[in-house]
């Protein structure tokens, strides 16, 4: 079996910090595309960033050059640093792991983590 562990959410203000993990555990083989998402009250689920296994990463408009996801393969982790945060970057924010188990490839969910930016 797979867990998939997201932490690191929490309130802070505008302007500040956070920095969400999620973390992998059991029978990996490997993971592929690492992502995280996001869902605010009332709206649909958005895709925030992503980083392939080669270390590519893509972003939304919307938190370029605030935002930036990272990986560390050895831990089975990823990361997503978030700085400038804006009240509208407050949501349930959600990580995604292609993760390869024997000849099969998954699609693992973290259990969300809520963030919320103060004005």
């Amino acid at each position: 079996q797979v867990q998939v562990v997201e932490s690191g959410g929490g309130l802070v203000q505008a302007g500040g910090s956070l920095r969400l993990s999620c973390a992998a555990s059991g029978s990996i083989f490997s993971i592929d595309t690492m992502v995280w998402y996001r869902q605010a009250p009332g709206k649909q689920r958005e895709l925030v960033a992503t980083i392939t296994s080669g270390g590519r990463t893509n972003y939304a408009d919307s938190v370029k050059g605030r935002f930036t996801i990272s990986r560390d393969n050895a831990k089975n982790t990823e990361y997503l640093q978030m700085n400038s945060l804006k009240p509208e970057d407050t949501a349930v924010y959600y990580c995604n792991m292609q993760i390869r188990r024997g000849l099969v490839e998954y699609d693992y969910w973290g259990q969300g983590t809520q963030v919320t930016v103060s004005s």
